[in-house]
């Protein structure tokens, strides 16, 4: 099968490595990537900050760059929930995108979710050796309501040992603008994520989410801890 590929802005510009990493692991499971280089931003940072006309140009863009019948995998739960929870807001029922937007949603999926549920395909042969925890994102868990499935594609990496941290479900101070809002609460938040992933022994941190990975990440940087911020999709195309 071909599924149309969603690639999220933070992947993109910080974290491309990611983005090649999604398309083995799909082609790997037997599903061949379509890539649209004309995509954009969902619209998840104007809405969240009150700009929904702006953030209404970006949604009608959004559905026109993925027009058509094929699935939609993406390696983000926060923009994969955001497009399925809050486009059908942006438009009034019985206009032409809120029909389009109802039947894209339906097609749209994040990475681990089609891999475990869709797919039905879990053991990639990843060989990781390391031990490592899951960080919870907050919109994975509550917005788009994975837990389990991340957790199951990690059980079938050889040599990966996952231990969990107290907390997981706990935010890590992102938050999309909420970290430039306030950031003194934010700093907070993520000095007690990575504490209490530090207090596992792992030596590597986890998510479905790179915008997550990239707070975690310039706090492990600036303080010199000796813990590693990683994609699960960087996990499950390692070591073949």
């Amino acid at each position: 099968m071909t599924v149309d590929l969603f690639i999220p802005c933070f992947i993109d510009q910080f974290y491309p490595q990611t983005a090649f990493n999604v398309v083995k692991v799909l082609e790997k499971a037997g599903a061949k990537a379509n890539y649209n280089p004309e995509q954009t931003c969902c619209g998840q940072p104007s809405y969240n900050s009150g700009y929904w006309d702006e953030t209404k140009t970006l949604a009608k863009k959004f559905i026109k760059d993925f027009d058509g019948t094929r699935t939609i995998v993406s390696p983000s739960a926060s923009c994969t929930g955001f497009v399925k929870n809050y486009y059908g807001h942006l438009f009034q029922n019985g206009d032409q995108e809120f029909d389009a937007q109802n039947q894209l949603k339906a097609r749209l999926f994040e990475f681990s979710d089609f891999l475990v549920n869709q797919l039905k395909y879990i053991d990639f042969g990843a060989s990781f050796p390391h031990k490592v925890c899951y960080h919870d994102a907050c919109t994975a868990l509550r917005e788009y309501g994975i837990k389990s499935e991340p957790r199951l594609l990690l059980s079938k990496v050889k040599g990966l040992e996952l231990v969990e941290m107290a907390d997981t479900e706990i935010c890590c101070g992102f938050g999309g603008t909420f970290s430039a809002k306030f950031h003194s609460i934010s700093t907070a938040m993520t000095e007690q994520k990575v504490e209490q992933a530090l207090a596992t022994g792992a030596e590597y941190i986890i998510s479905t989410e790179s915008s997550c990975l990239m707070n975690i990440e310039a706090y492990i940087v600036k303080n010199n801890i000796p813990i590693t911020p990683i994609h699960i999709a960087d996990i499950l195309a390692s070591g073949w």
